[in-house]
């Protein structure tokens, strides 16, 4: 395992809001415990911290004690805002103001779950990325146009972490981990919580459909509905705006408006995502995977799915990245950091579908006409 070499463990304060989320904060202090369990050492300290210094209650009812009270004089390296439901009535001025004197003293950032928003209300997330549940999305997006919305699972960059909710939490301190110690310590943790991978920060969060167009679209609900269920034989388009009693071109302008992107790209979207899901998870051969999720063509499948991707499926089975795999690296520094992750692109608009970035829609109206999309071609995404 690589060599550590620390003064002192990285000090990182959880503020647990009212009605926070218990598995997002659990999720996120057992990854810290396990790395000091197996590496031996101390590499991590934790603190709790509440408004008042009172214990306070989750969103399942149960109480948590906590070790200091806001504004805290703990020396702490890092503080996470550990959100839930209702974040907004925990966004409080003495909350707001410790936050930006904290960002004043370089402190790194973070928020889980809902946390973000506590970040974002107190104007230090302008030009970040930030991730946050995807019920908050679109609300966030709408009040503070300022911050980089993304629906990814986490961001992690030098003086901010933010990461969705549910286990989510468990990735980003996993990823934080592999770029502090490295990723032997940080594959350990994750087999000793059996965990099946550990998600990287370019994994998307489900966001459901009703969240995003709203329940005054019931035909668009109920076709994609009827693509979900019919991914390994795809129905036409024509026979899909057929269900709903729309004409093909109503049904293409029902998508424009809501899911910016015709019907065709959304069902082959679906497919592709499926695809992964079981690349990732069962033994199936690409050939029967391709099978499996409506593609008469095996050559053609894997030229839809590296256009998606960006690496064919016989490297996502590997577990092949696209990406360059940084080396683990022996931490000197005092206080540890945050490696710096690539720039990503802003997400304007929400999905829960990878992106086919700049694909071309001439294609479209054959997708479902020549064997379900087997001669249809995807021209490669920009680079």
């Amino acid at each position: 395992m690589t060599s550590i070499t620390t003064r002192q463990p990285m000090r990182i304060g959880f503020y647990l809001t009212h009605n926070f989320t218990m598995i997002a904060m659990a999720s996120a202090v057992e990854v810290l415990r396990m790395a000091n369990q197996l590496s031996g050492e101390r590499l991590y300290q934790w603190f709790t911290l509440s408004d008042n210094g009172e214990p306070v209650a989750a969103s399942d009812a149960l109480e948590v004690r906590v070790d200091d009270r806001i504004p805290s004089q703990l020396p702490l390296d890092s503080l996470i805002i550990c959100g839930g439901v209702q974040i907004e009535r925990s966004c409080t001025p003495q909350l707001t103001s410790w936050l930006c004197q904290l960002d004043r003293q370089q402190k790194i950032l973070g928020g889980i779950c809902t946390g973000s928003y506590a970040l974002a209300k107190a104007g230090v997330m302008a030009n970040q990325h930030c991730a946050i549940h995807w019920e908050h999305l679109a609300g966030l997006q709408e009040l503070f146009p300022s911050v980089k919305i993304t629906n990814k699972l986490f961001t992690l960059s030098d003086r901010r972490m933010t990461s969705t909710g549910g286990t989510a939490p468990m990735d980003m301190m996993l990823t934080l981990v592999a770029k502090q110690h490295g990723n032997r310590l940080s594959a350990a943790i994750s087999e000793m919580f059996m965990c099946e991978r550990i998600r990287n920060g370019e994994d998307v969060q489900k966001v459901p459909l009703r969240s995003l167009v709203g329940a005054s679209q019931p035909k668009l609900l109920e076709i994609v509905s009827l693509m979900e269920a019919n991914l390994e034989e795809p129905i036409g388009m024509d026979e899909l705006a057929g269900f709903v009693d729309l004409s093909r071109r109503q049904l293409e302008r029902l998508f424009q408006k809501h899911l910016q992107c015709s019907p065709s790209r959304y069902y082959l979207q679906l497919r592709l995502s499926r695809a992964r899901q079981l690349l990732k998870q069962t033994n199936l051969s690409v050939i029967e995977v391709s099978v499996a999720c409506g593609f008469v063509s095996t050559p053609h499948f894997s030229k839809c799915y590296r256009d998606c991707f960006g690496i064919p499926p016989r490297h996502e089975r590997q577990g092949i990245s696209s990406q360059p795999v940084a080396t683990e690296q022996t931490i000197t520094t005092p206080q540890p950091i945050i490696a710096e992750q690539p720039d990503v692109a802003e997400f304007p608009i929400i999905t829960n579908l990878p992106a086919l970035t700049e694909l071309s829609e001439r294609h479209d109206d054959n997708l479902f006409d020549t064997g379900f999309d087997d001669q249809a071609t995807l021209p490669n995404p920009a680079c």
